[in-house]
Order: structure tokens, then sequence, then C-alpha cells
């Protein structure tokens, strides 16, 4: 299709105010809107500003037009092209309050003021329950544009979350510059009454604020878009087109209106994207322009195809007579004209649907196979027969073998046969190539003198070996990976002892002689140290705490309901723990012993194969000696396995063990915690009734809050008051919070 420009229209607001001087004429290709601005004489100054500025449109709508004349001329005529499988936009453009959102989406008073979206989709369905020829699916999605975030109004979250909440709707560009939007939800639709909810439901989460310009302005761009699916019964192509219904937010003096706050912030992005609408109308309008700002703003880049591209683009001018709005107007104006310089590419989206190809695809092979079986009067199979391959092996041995070069094989016309001795000709020239190089290279000479199926033979063990060989040395490589990784992990271990030994070298006194110390290195490997195991398991300690809160943690711990099983649990830890060491000295004993007794069996062999040759002893002794050896060293290795397996059932039991003691201090550490708070609150409030009284009657951990709420008492203060609370106080629980006031 031919390139086309933006059809433009104008649309002047109903209004009982006074209004400007302005004109609409209908001429033979179109109408005009003219404004006459009288000059403003001042006193000795002659103005020659123009009086008169007159607008060309495609038609002008004059005050009285009605919803239904806007439907008839501006969008039915695009719903029609999207129909027939071309994109639509239809968006309007104006100051705040001259009427884009009752054009577009219409008003809530009267069913005959319903806008360009819900006449729209009348029409369509309708004409959908009229044509019975093709099959058709619609979309729906609608998209806000607010504050330069993109927002999806038909998110069912979107009315129980707040805004900062809810998912924004970025841009995605593929290789091809196809646009496409993450987190847009596409709703199906098959009826009127779907569709008009889903609208309904946008527009209630739309936002909406008043201004001085408009008691419910709409503070957002918002993009309504029908996606459409045809196609005729049976048929591989299908059209998908799409229509851009959008009502972008009114453009407005910040100086004039003088707004603040949040409606300040929302007119400035407002400003700025309209502003970048307008830089990208301004560089299609240019010839030989190379670059497009589209990615500016958000509203741009999703009307990519609208301005410029493959649509069909129309534009409604809302202006507002008003002698208060006239400047608006005229802008409104200007920028209509600039729009209608611009040239679109419509094309017909026509795509092949995979499914129905396929489909169509093989009954045109079926077909195909029926009839060639009607020419040669025989029925053929996708795959050849075993004799036919034999047949087809002969005819090509013979004709290799013949020396006449004008020999040809005839195979008839037969693409399966034609096919399988290529693939067969193939083969022997590579076997032929691969024999040729053996020679060459003296591998493999004895080649020559086979036949070709032997030497198919020969290359296929070889080809076996050959696979036989990589599975081993990927065997190989795995093993030698597995071994490095037990090693860093023995590292580790080691680099951990060392740390706590330096950290403790109390545990590691010098009664252990370096001996012990070396057989202790030995085992690493094999055996845990369950005592350092059991200080990296418990690193996470309670946080210090000081003297007084420590003792106060005694008298708490004292009555806790849970002091009983903490302390059987530590009890049974530690009975563990010396059970497993002394399993890990079993161990490390019985490795020494079957160390000793390899050793003793290795000069034992020594010492019999020497006395065998010089005759001293018999064979049969030396065998008698080797056997009882190696009954010992089976018996310690049958005591090495069982008593490696009570060892690792018992590091089980006190991984357990160490994980209740570890909650049991957190849910102390919580309870104490409480306590600690609550006396503290309760003793301050009694501090606070008891003020002026004598310090004997102070109670100790309100005199501990005083204390931290004030550090800079005196020192000979601190100490008097100490002595005289030290005699005030006699139990042991006063004693305790009265080291804990001092704290």
């Amino acid at each position: 299709m031919v390139k086309q420009t933006i059809q433009i229209f104008a649309r002047v607001k109903p209004t009982k105010k006074p209004t400007a001087d302005y004109s609409v004429d209908f001429e033979e290709q179109g109408s005009s809107l003219e404004f006459v601005v009288p000059r403003d004489l001042a006193d000795g100054f002659i103005n020659n500003k123009r009086e008169n500025y007159k607008f060309r449109f495609q038609k002008v709508f004059d005050q009285r037009a009605s919803q239904e004349e806007i439907f008839e001329t501006i969008a039915k005529p695009v719903a029609d092209n999207v129909l027939a499988g071309y994109n639509g936009t239809i968006f309007a453009y104006g100051q705040t309050g001259s009427g884009k959102t009752f054009t577009i989406t219409g008003g809530a008073e009267h069913y005959n003021d319903r806008g360009i979206i819900p006449r729209t989709l009348s029409y369509l369905y309708h004409h959908f329950s009229k044509d019975s020829s093709m099959i058709y699916t619609t979309q729906i999605s609608y998209l806000e544009i607010y504050n330069e975030a993109g927002y999806d109004l038909l998110n069912p979250q979107h009315e129980a979350s707040r805004l900062e909440d809810l998912p924004r709707v970025k841009i995605m560009e593929d290789s091809d510059q196809n646009i496409h939007l993450k987190n847009l939800s596409l709703q199906q639709s098959a009826n009127e009454e779907e569709a008009l909810d889903l609208l309904f439901l946008g527009d209630t989460n739309r936002m909406i604020s008043e201004t001085p310009m408009n008691e419910a302005s709409t503070r957002s761009h918002c993009i309504f878009t029908i996606h459409l699916c045809s196609k005729e019964p049976g048929s591989a192509t299908v059209r998908c087109s799409k229509l851009h219904l959008v009502d972008l937010a009114g453009s407005e003096r910040v100086g004039k209106t003088g707004v603040g706050g949040q409606i300040l912030t929302e007119a400035k992005y407002i400003n700025l994207s309209l502003h970048y609408l307008e830089q990208v109308i301004m560089a299609l309008s240019e010839k030989n322009r190379s670059h497009i700002p589209y990615r500016n703003s958000m509203m741009t880049s999703v009307l990519r195809d609208s301005l410029g591209g493959n649509c069909m683009t129309t534009m409604i001018a809302t202006v507002s007579v008003e002698r208060k709005n006239i400047a608006e107007s005229m802008s409104t104006c200007r920028f209509a004209q600039r729009v209608a310089l611009i040239k679109n590419d419509p094309l017909l989206n026509e795509e092949l649907d995979p499914a129905l190809l396929i489909v169509r695809l093989k009954k045109e092979i079926q077909s195909l196979k029926e009839e060639l079986a009607l020419v040669t009067g025989e029925q053929r199979s996708d795959k050849l027969t075993q004799e036919e391959i034999q047949q087809l092996e002969k005819q090509v041995n013979v004709y290799l073998e013949d020396p006449d070069c004008e020999v040809t094989l005839d195979l008839g016309p037969d693409m399966r046969k034609i096919r399988f001795c290529f693939s067969l000709l193939k083969v022997k020239v590579q076997e032929r190539s691969c024999s040729q190089n053996g020679v060459s290279n003296g591998s493999s000479p004895s080649l020559m003198g086979m036949s070709d199926g032997e030497e198919r033979k020969s290359h296929t063990e070889l080809q076996k070996l050959r696979d036989t060989l990589t599975h081993r040395d990927n065997e190989i490589s795995i093993l030698v990976n597995m071994l490095k990784r037990e090693k860093m992990k023995v590292q580790d271990v080691t680099s951990q002892l060392a740390q706590l030994h330096n950290q403790n070298p109390s545990t590691y006194s010098s009664s252990r002689s370096p001996t012990a110390l070396q057989a202790e290195e030995s085992e690493k490997c094999d055996t845990i140290d369950y005592t350092h195991t059991h200080h990296l398991i418990t690193r996470k300690r309670v946080p210090e705490l000081s003297v007084g809160q420590q003792a106060a943690f005694e008298v708490f711990l004292r009555d806790h309901e849970d002091r009983l099983t903490v302390e059987d649990n530590r009890a049974v830890l530690q009975q563990r723990f010396v059970e497993a060491k002394a399993l890990g000295e079993q161990v490390n004993q019985i490795r020494i012993r079957v160390n000793e007794l390899k050793t003793q069996l290795k000069i034992r062999r020594k010492q019999m194969a020497a006395q065998v040759l010089t005759g001293n002893q018999t064979e049969s002794e030396s065998e008698s000696v080797e056997e009882r050896i190696l009954n010992q060293i089976e018996e310690e290795k049958k005591n090495y396995k069982i008593t490696s397996g009570y060892l690792k059932g018992l590091r089980t039991e006190i991984e357990h063990l160490q994980l209740l003691r570890e909650k049991a201090k957190v849910k102390l550490q919580r309870d104490f915690e409480n306590w600690w708070t609550q006396e503290g609150a309760r003793l301050q409030g009694h501090s606070a009734e008891n003020t002026g009284s004598s310090l004997s009657h102070v109670s100790p951990l309100s005199c501990m809050f005083t204390r931290n709420n004030n550090p800079k008492v005196d020192d000979t203060d601190s100490q008097e008051r100490r002595q005289r609370e030290q005699t005030s106080f006699s139990s042991r629980d006063q004693r305790v919070f009265y080291s804990l006031a001092l704290n």
C-alpha cells in the first residue's frame, strides 16, 4: 500500500462561557478553523501582530457535534481497516479540560455520550456476529503511563496494592526493532460485554486528580489496544492487526494554573512527555532526517509504529475556544499541522499459521503419493525393503568394477533408490580414501589385501576401541578431580584445626607427645576430632553479657522450665564426646596395628624368600606364617569396620544433640531478653513511685537503670551507695540485682 499522511481532525469543546472570535469554514477538500485575535493597542506604539490564524483539517466538528457523528467520521473507517488486516491508531491531543477523555472514552451520564472506545467495540463485535465466513479472536490490553512509568490497568492487584508496589511495564526490543511490553497482560474477550468490563476496570484504576482547569483531570497517558486475529476456516493464512485508542494527558501551563505539590510533579512529567512527542513529530516531518528520538520517552516508544510506521493513524485535536484558553488552542492546532506532514507506511499483516500449514502439506504429500501409485501401478513405502537394498548394493559394485567409463547406473524414477545409491557411493569413497591414507603412512599395510567387507569390519572395531579409550580417559579425569577435591577438604580441615589450636592453646597442652600429634595428623582423612567439630559448629555464641547480666541470667535459668532439659542434653552430649574420642583412639590403634602387620608381612616374605633360596626352610612353613599374619590383618579390618560404623552413628547423634542445644540457647536468650525488658520497665515504674524515700527501699533493678541512664555519676557517691545497699539486701536475689545495678 502507498504511503499516506496522518489524518487530522479538530473538535471544539462546547462551552457557555464567553468565547473568542473564531469561525469554522467547510471547503471542498476539508475544513478550516480560524481564530481572530485583536491587536493590543498601546499608546504611541504601532502593533503589526497578526490578527487572523487559519488552520486546515480533514474536518472540524463544532460545538454541536455528537458522539455518533465523531465515531462515524473518524473511528469507523479506521475500524474497517483493522478488520481488513491493517494497524490503526486514534489519539486525542489538547490542553487539559478540552474534552479528550470525553471523546475517546465518553461520559457516564447518558448512553448517547459513549465515546470512541465503547462504540468501536460494539461495532467490531457486531461485525463478528454478522460475518460467518471468518473466524475472529480478540485480545485487549490497557496501558497507563504515569510519571514516565508504565502500569497495567487490567492487573487484578491494582486495587489492593499501592502504585509503588505494582509491577512496572518494561519495554523490550528484539533484533528487528519490534517493541514488546513486559508485564502487560493480554485479556481474552469473547463478546462485547467482556470487552466493556475490561474497559470499565481500566478506567476505574486510572490516575485522576482535581486541578484548577478540570475537576476530574486524568494525570496519565492511557493506551487501550485491541488485538484482532482473523482467518478463513481451513486456511493457513492469518491476519493479525491491532488498534490503538490513545487518550493523552492534557498539557497545561504551570505558571498559569499555579498548581503545586504532587499535581505539579505530574504536570512536569506530562509536559515533558508531550515535549518528546513533539520532538518526534518534528523529526518525522523533516526530510533527510536520519535519527528519530523514539527512545526519549515511553509513550513515543510504544507508539513507534503509529508515528511514521506500519499503521493508519488519525489525530483528534480538541480545542477550547474560551478567551482565556485561546493561546493553548492555537498551539494545539499548530501541533496538528505538523502531525499532518508525517507519512505512514501501512502494510497488510498476513502470516501463515504453522500448525495449519503442516496439516495442509501432509495432505498434499499424501495426495501426491496416491497419484504416483496410480501412475506406476505400485504402492511405495517411505523405506526400501531388504531385497531392494541388496539389489542396489550389487548394482553399485558392478558399476564400480566395470572399466567402461560410459556405463550408467539405471535406477528408474525412484528418489529413494537414487538417494541410497549416492549415500553408498559416498561411503565407498570415504573408505577407499582412509585405506589409502593408512597405506601411505605405513600404519596398516595389511589393509591392501583385505576385501571391502573385512576392511569395513576392521574400521568398525577400530572405532569401538577409540570410543572405549575416550571413555576411559573421561573416567580417569573424573577420578583425578575427585582426588583433588578430597585433598582440598583435608587442607581446609587442617587449617581450621590450626586456627583452633592458636585460639585455644590450653586445650593442646604439652601433655601430648609429638608421636600422638603425628598420629592425629595421619587420621584426619578418616576420623573427626569431635571436640573441635563441636567448637566449629557452635561458633555462633550468645552475645557477651556484663557481670551483672550473667548473674541475673543464672537466677533466670535456675527457675526456667527448660533448665532440666538443657542440662540433660549437655550431659548426654559430653558423654557422646567421650565415647567418640575413645572410638577414635580405637580406630587409630587398629590402623597402627594393621600397618605394623603389613610391615611384618613384607619383612617375613623377604626373609622366607631368602631362606627358601638357601634351603634352610621349606615353602610350606613360610606359607603357614604368612597365612597367620593375613588372618590377623583380616580380623583387624573387621574390627575397624565395626568401630568406624559406631563412630559414624555417634557423629550423627552428636550433630543432632548440638542442633537441639543451639535451639535451646536461642530460646533461652529470647526469653531472657523479654524477662530483662519486663523487669526493667516494672522496676523503673516502681522507682518513680517511691521517689524521695530512703535508699534502703530502692529496688536494685531501678538503681541499675538509673545508673545506666546517668553514666557520669561520681565514683565516691557510687561507692557510698554500694555500701548502703549491700547492708540493705540480705537475700541472694537482692545481691544479684545489686551487682546488676552497679554494672
